[in-house]
């Protein structure tokens, strides 16, 4: 029987996110979700499931009984969403990873699929960081609350696969970009924050913007089609129940593996391309007062590489997808203040 099938139904929950609808727009793309050949692809808004109601996940998933689930749902934000909000990063993705994945598993889900975070791994990982860093160091403490609640998404799904034989698998993309990114100046991540900043700058005419920190960690950056490509790649050819699965330096199946471009650039040189990209002439400057991250995170992502998936859209040729969507959500009116 194939790991995938387009008459499989296919949950894929926080599908109108940015991750969730790559992923949706992967799925369609390879003919999943077939209704001509009994198949599905369920959607359903927050107002038609609240993933934070255990009894009505519980229910839905029992009327429904998804043969895959793609676990894409999250309260998502930088640094300071993560230092404001800590409890609402830890509590609400524990519980919609929890309702989710147990409710997978009570109703038969075949697969399960669960998206994590590069953040998962220590501050001071080996570099670039294999799967084997988890656990064998201290997180990064503005994003701490959000790395816990994914590494426990990441190990539940693991338990599942080995108490209960749920064929389950969990992707760590790096920071991931584009279409239906979130654009707020305070609750985004550095690039859509940087996107909108100089956007503003230089249609108000400014002539300097200052960005947070030094400038000098390295980040590496996903376009979002990519990773939803890589999503369906990995549910096609990837399971930890079988005997070529990808394994750790044990010769354990591992459980997750890194999403990646395998390249990292400095936010300086990102802040520079970003302005470039948009038509910003002003100044550039730093307030290295400002919290600023983990000083190097590169992903190896070779195990994935090895399976037979790599990315495909380099920076240079995201960034002006990005700005475009930016451009396009701003003129309807969908940006947030």
């Amino acid at each position: 029987m194939a790991l995938l099938s387009p008459s499989d139904n296919i949950f894929v929950a926080g599908g109108h996110g940015m991750a969730g609808s790559a992923i949706s727009r992967a799925l369609k793309g390879k003919g999943y979700g077939d209704q001509t050949q009994h198949g599905a692809l369920l959607t359903p808004t927050r107002q038609q499931l609240d993933l934070l109601n255990g009894q009505a996940v519980n229910t839905w998933m029992k009327a429904n009984r998804p043969d895959v689930v793609i676990l894409a749902a999250a309260t998502v934000g930088g640094i300071e969403a993560n230092r404001s909000r800590p409890s609402d990063f830890l509590l609400q993705n524990l519980k919609l990873q929890t309702n989710v994945m147990e409710a997978s598993w009570q109703a038969g889900t075949r697969r399960l699929l669960f998206l994590g975070s590069s953040c998962i791994y220590p501050k001071f990982a080996k570099q670039p960081i294999r799967e084997e860093e988890l656990l064998t160091g201290s997180l990064e403490s503005t994003n701490e609350w959000y790395a816990i609640a994914k590494i426990a998404g990441i190990k539940l799904a693991e338990a599942l696969c080995r108490q209960h034989g749920v064929d389950a698998i969990s992707l760590m993309p790096t920071n991931l970009y584009g279409p239906g990114d979130n654009y707020h100046l305070t609750d985004s991540h550095v690039l859509p924050a940087l996107v909108r900043r100089f956007h503003e700058a230089k249609e108000t005419g400014m002539k300097t913007v200052t960005c947070w920190g030094s400038g000098t960690p390295l980040r590496e950056f996903l376009h979002v089609d990519d990773l939803g490509e890589a999503c369906v790649f990995a549910l096609e050819n990837w399971s930890t129940l079988s005997g070529d699965a990808p394994k750790d330096d044990q010769g354990e199946p591992l459980s997750f593996l890194n999403v990646g471009t395998g390249i990292d650039i400095s936010i300086r040189e990102l802040a520079e391309k970003v302005a470039q990209t948009v038509g910003y002439e002003g100044n550039i400057l730093w307030d290295s007062s400002k919290p600023e991250g983990t000083p190097k995170k590169q992903l190896d992502v070779s195990r994935l590489s090895q399976l037979g998936w790599s990315a495909r859209i380099p920076l240079a040729e995201g960034l002006p997808l990005a700005y475009q969507d930016f451009k396009q959500r701003l003129i309807s009116g969908q940006l947030r203040k």
